[in-house]
């Protein structure tokens, strides 16, 4: 596999693209993901689920890595900012208001035999609220 940066820096555009099938290689068997809360979802497929529900009110999306930082115990930290428009699907009750929202997201990722075992997102809601309701 590719150096751990690239190989970030594609699992992200392999989202943004929402190729989802495509992340099986990079992702552990045991693999789960911890969108801002403590309730997991389990494997691709659980990422699927949770993204789509994030993704659908925004389907011009785009989510650009800014920046990765590494550490010896195989984690890294992702800083991406993410940028859309609000024509798609209702976001926390919200109707589309047709407004574009630019919000920063923090990750944190572990690996465990070179590939993706955990994922955790954090990003401030209240701020994506805000954005589409000025």
């Amino acid at each position: 596999m590719k150096n751990r940066k690239e190989m970030i820096k594609t699992f992200y555009k392999i989202i943004e693209n929402e190729n989802y099938d495509e992340l099986k290689p990079f992702c552990h068997e045991d693999f789960v993901f911890y969108p801002q809360i403590d309730t997991p979802f389990y494997g691709v497929k659980g990422l699927k689920d949770s993204e789509d529900k994030n993704f659908a009110p925004f389907p011009d999306f785009k989510m650009p890595v800014k920046e990765i930082i590494l550490d010896n115990n195989d984690s890294a930290a992702v800083y991406l900012n993410f940028e859309g428009t609000h024509t798609g699907a209702p976001f926390n009750g919200i109707n589309p208001t047709g407004k574009s929202v630019k919000f920063s997201l923090m990750m944190l990722l572990k690996f465990k035999d070179n590939k993706i075992i955990e994922k955790r997102s954090h990003v401030d809601v209240n701020d994506i609220i805000k954005q589409i309701k000025q």
